[in-house]
């Protein structure tokens, strides 16, 4: 992914090339996903409102992917929550780096279950911990440690030996 590399434009470049295809064959869950990259490129450049843009014409797709036409049974069930969880942990960030910390923990609280419903420990461990950032944040240490001890023992089980120095999405 040219994004971890550092190559954010070139990632852009391709997202962008992306989209009309995955449009074009209706590949709702591909687009959500690559709306979601976008808007995370966009996160980590610093420009939070264009990631809110993108993160937000995400969210609505992630939700409606479990439509009749996937061919995964499971999807069909329960859509692509996984994305979804992704998606609003993402935005709880963008929220928290602009100061809105009641938004964010709106959001983060939202991905949470998600996360917890598909069996994606890593991403429940990273949003516990990201509460508990925003706790912190805000003055409520007890608060934060106690989410902080939550994503401890799935941080371990994941293998996140570095203790949540990754937690931040």
């Amino acid at each position: 992914m040219y994004s971890s590399l550092g190559e954010k434009q070139q990632a852009l470049d391709y997202y962008n090339q992306a989209l009309p295809l995955l449009r074009a064959v209706g590949n709702r869950g591909g687009e959500a996903n690559t709306l979601n990259n976008i808007g995370y490129v966009y996160d980590s450049l610093g420009e939070k409102q264009q990631a809110l843009d993108y993160y937000n014409q995400a969210l609505p797709l992630s939700r409606g992917v479990g439509e009749a036409t996937t061919l995964n049974p499971l999807l069909r069930v329960v859509g692509n929550r996984g994305v979804e969880a992704t998606t609003l942990n993402n935005i709880g960030l963008v929220y928290d780096s602009l100061g809105e910390k009641q938004k964010a923990l709106e959001y983060l609280n939202q991905a949470l279950p998600l996360f917890r419903a598909v069996g994606d420990r890593g991403g429940e461990a990273t949003t516990l911990n990201n509460i508990g950032l925003v706790y912190d944040s805000l003055g409520e240490k007890q608060q934060a440690l106690d989410y902080y001890n939550q994503a401890l023992p799935l941080l371990r089980a994941v293998g996140d030996r570095a203790g949540c120095f990754h937690c931040r999405g």
